[in-house]
């Protein structure tokens, strides 16, 4: 089994000075080879090779998006491109690509740390990984497999879409351990359980999902349907990609690859510190980056870190599954909302499935939103006072949890489009 048990049971005094240090190696780094930074520490009088502790982190400029697509595509390297053996780069469907860049040390260390997550969800050796993300200059795929090769897992990289074939490949090669986005494998759940497939006869065993914000009901969703162990797993392409944080088998939150990060939580609006076990924005420094290393880069992603220690022994700081991002939060009518406080309450009523998609609409000056959810067959075709009945329960639980009131419309099974990438919870048409 690969287990990294020096560095992931590290005390924590020994791992804070490993961070200090190489924090020192990585301002260096950044204020000798990236003129970003350079003139970033000269306009704020920062002495790179002035720091001698942790606590002086938030004397150091902010990275957002923005600079990266800013200085696309290369400015932000820190090595020459003849030192840069892999790209990747996001998607830019909300604006210039970001890209990023690996050397062979980096392709190293990001295998690491995604063998760690899949060893501490139970994957080893024996184990058959059907990849059901995206290759190509999404790192999504590409992440999955080498760290599923370094534990010395059979790999399917099958990539996404196509999905009866999926699950033809599921049955035949005796995948052990799906890898997937959390919709995509419910999605896969409901289309096996249409084919009259027998789940219990394959030999699924563990399921690591990421790329979208997904809650605990629907882990234990996937857990019923699929009878697998489901663990959630975190990663974004301008840090490294998948392997940054991972939940180990007790799935009590994720554990972070702080011998190669240093991660803050902070409040998106004052951009200080929050107390201990607040809601936040996760904030990363990358310490160990050779080709692009950056320094407190704002993820726009919100999750909260959990003190209390993990039965599992690993002593590397945890943090809450992402719970949106502070760019994905809706404003209605003044009160903050999360598509994933929607999809808890779903799914805790009986007779929903696990599909849903929120409208949000502008109806003169006030904000109207309607969430469209999808009901078994016998409910929908149940008499209307039935129908009713469910549509005041499931507004009344929603306008409690949120503090506003919504529309609620049902809809038949299958109505709503599915996703075999990140599903598409939020359709926004007002005009901000």
């Amino acid at each position: 089994m690969y287990w990294d048990k020096a560095k992931e049971c590290m005390p924590r005094e020994d791992l804070e000075q490993l961070q200090l240090e190489r924090l020192q190696s990585t301002l260096y780094r950044v204020a000798t080879h990236v003129p970003f930074y350079r003139k970033k520490f000269k306009e704020l009088a920062i002495d790179p090779d002035g720091f001698r502790s942790l606590e002086e982190l938030h004397k150091l400029p902010f990275t957002t998006k923005d600079d990266m697509r800013n200085n696309y595509p290369y400015g932000l390297f820190a090595v020459p491109l003849r030192d840069v053996v892999r790209l990747h780069a996001s998607s830019g469907t909300t604006g210039m690509a970001t890209v990023v860049g690996y050397t062979k040390n980096d392709l190293k260390n990001w295998s690491d740390m995604v063998a760690r997550i899949l060893t501490a969800t139970g994957v080893e050796a024996d184990d058959v990984v059907q990849i059901a993300f995206g290759y190509g200059l999404f790192t999504g795929g590409f992440g999955l497999h080498y760290g599923a090769e370094r534990v010395g897992a059979s790999v399917i990289p099958i990539s996404s879409g196509n999905t009866k074939r999926q699950i033809q490949i599921l049955q035949d090669f005796k995948t052990t351990t799906l890898v997937c986005t959390p919709s995509y494998a419910l999605l896969l759940a409901d289309t096996m359980i249409d084919m009259n497939i027998n789940i219990n006869a394959l030999h699924l065993k563990y399921g690591l999902f990421g790329g979208e914000p997904w809650s605990e009901e629907m882990r234990t969703e996937i857990k019923n349907k699929l009878g697998i162990i489901a663990t959630d797993n975190y990663g974004l392409s301008e840090v490294m990609g998948p392997g940054v944080a991972g939940e180990c088998s007790y799935c009590n939150g994720l554990h972070i690859n702080e011998d190669h990060f240093i991660v803050e939580v902070i409040n998106p609006e004052t951009l200080e510190p929050v107390a201990p076990g607040e809601l936040g924005e996760l904030v990363f420094t990358t310490i160990t980056k050779e080709a692009f290393p950056v320094i407190r880069y704002r993820t726009r992603d919100l999750a909260r870190f959990i003190p209390e220690p993990c039965p599992c022994g690993r002593t590397f700081q945890r943090m809450t599954r992402v719970i949106g991002r502070t760019d994905d939060m809706l404003i209605i009518k003044g009160v903050n909302v999360y598509p994933l406080q929607i999809e808890s309450i779903l799914f805790d009523i009986e007779g929903t499935e696990p599909h849903y998609q929120i409208i949000v609409e502008r109806e003169g000056r006030l904000d109207k939103v309607t969430v469209l959810v999808e009901v078994v067959e016998s409910i929908f075709f149940d008499q209307m006072k039935k129908q009713r009945q469910l549509v005041e329960h499931i507004k009344k639980r929603l306008a409690t949890e949120l503090g506003i009131g919504v529309d609620v419309k049902l809809v038949e099974e299958k109505t709503l489009e599915r996703f075999e990438g990140k599903a598409k919870r939020v359709i926004d048409k007002r005009k901000l």
